[in-house]
């Protein structure tokens, strides 16, 4: 497990490189496909393979509750149980503790707009339910099962011996994700929170994994305060067990206005190490992952390129659209104009609508194949436009077309 940086942006923190795993070379900047339930959604693992994807990421809290890591570590891992034998991540499930817990029943996300970021504001966030699924303390959290109301418990350690289970080439310390509506205090509270959880998480991983055959990732928070995340991304940075080891990595998690997304990346990404690679997380939307290239970071992963395919939303050069509109019942053209991806290059928008329309499942994968092959592409463009040093050319023309209808 390594990480080598082999062409820097003149005049930024962004960087190419390649990650080296146990199950293969991950070229860098990547997207990486989100495979929550050790599924990609609606798409099987050929073709993730064949959209160029490099790496896929499962979901430490789901695969917990079902089938259960005992079960997945008797099959090799999540990689070989769900037949992907490329590089492989799990997330530690803390982003669930936002989501079972300030996040629960309130509609709010991780990524807010200003308008939204000052609304209804508690210490937490949310608004003070007694719904939440999710309890946090000091040593880690309680929730209940979305699927059974069962009560089960996460602590830094047991996120270790879960992800170790799943057999991942990349994991990531324990944290807890705070909600943009937080406040000041109480997201202090949780970067302290999540720092000893670090030490708590590097501690057991090191007690497992004593070969090195996962990269453990320490996880920044801090939330939209300049203060915060340069003091967590120092503290993560400098981390050390008794015995001197560190973190091979690190993310960037919690909270972020959308304004100011990549102000808060670049602010991490000073502090953090350079030659240590840097995982953004849950973060999706195109120009932010273009931002975050822009700013230093070298993983990205997001539900969204499935998750709105599902639902009819697609991607294009020129921002998305909605394939059940009325007006592509007869449209003959492809999805859109030039995508080489396996959907565009043999079905057509009145197809796809039709599929959508008459709820066939095909509906899904044709625009889940599409919309993994535009954000995989985009990204792989990115990496080359770094090596040509071309990157701000290419930054822009995206930008200015993608923007261009809002």
């Amino acid at each position: 497990m390594s990480f080598s940086i082999h062409k820097k942006i003149l005049g930024s923190l962004g960087r190419a490189g390649v990650i080296h795993t146990p199950h293969g070379d991950i070229q860098t900047p990547a997207f990486v496909v989100v495979g929550t339930q050790a599924t990609v959604k609606a798409l099987t693992p050929d073709m993730v393979q064949s959209i160029s994807a490099q790496v896929v990421l499962a979901n430490t809290y789901h695969l917990y509750l079902e089938p259960g890591d005992e079960i997945i570590k008797s099959a090799g891992g999540f990689g070989p149980f769900m037949g992907w034998y490329g590089p492989t991540i799990t997330d530690s499930g803390g982003f669930q503790v936002f989501s079972l817990g300030a996040a629960f029943g309130e509609h709010v996300s991780k990524v807010a707009t200003q308008k939204e970021n000052q609304s209804g504001k508690n210490p937490e966030g949310g608004t003070k339910n007694n719904k939440r699924l999710a309890h946090v303390d000091d040593e880690g959290v309680t929730f209940r099962s979305h699927r059974d109301g069962s009560t089960h418990r996460f602590t830094p350690e047991r996120s270790m011996e879960i992800q170790w289970n799943l057999g991942a080439d990349i994991i990531f310390a324990f944290d807890e994700c705070t909600s943009p509506k937080a406040s000041y205090t109480y997201q202090q509270e949780a970067m302290h929170r999540t720092h000893a959880w670090a030490l708590q998480s590097l501690i057991r991983h090191n007690e497992l994994d004593t070969e090195k055959k996962q990269m453990l990732l320490g996880v920044v928070q801090g939330g939209q305060s300049e203060d915060l995340r340069r003091e967590s991304a120092r503290t993560l940075a400098s981390l050390q067990t008794e015995s001197g080891d560190s973190f091979d990595g690190f993310g960037i998690g919690g909270s972020f206005t959308k304004e100011d997304l990549g102000t808060a990346v670049k602010w991490v990404n000073e502090e953090l190490p350079e030659e240590k690679p840097r995982h953004l997380l849950g973060i999706g939307e195109p120009g932010d992952v273009l931002l975050g290239i822009e700013h230093g970071c070298d993983l990205f992963d997001c539900v969204a390129p499935t998750r709105i395919a599902r639902n009819g939303t697609l991607y294009t050069h020129t921002g998305t659209y909605s394939i059940t509109n009325a007006q592509y019942k007869t449209d003959m053209k492809p999805l859109e104009e030039g995508c080489t991806c396996y959907t565009c290059k043999h079905f057509t928008r009145a197809y796809v609508a039709h599929l959508f329309r008459a709820k066939e499942m095909l509906a899904g994968t044709l625009a889940s194949i599409h919309n993994v092959h535009f954000i995989v592409q985009l990204v792989d463009g990115a990496r080359e436009a770094i090596y040509n040093d071309t990157f701000f050319e290419y930054k822009k023309k995206f930008m200015d077309g993608y923007y261009l209808q809002g």
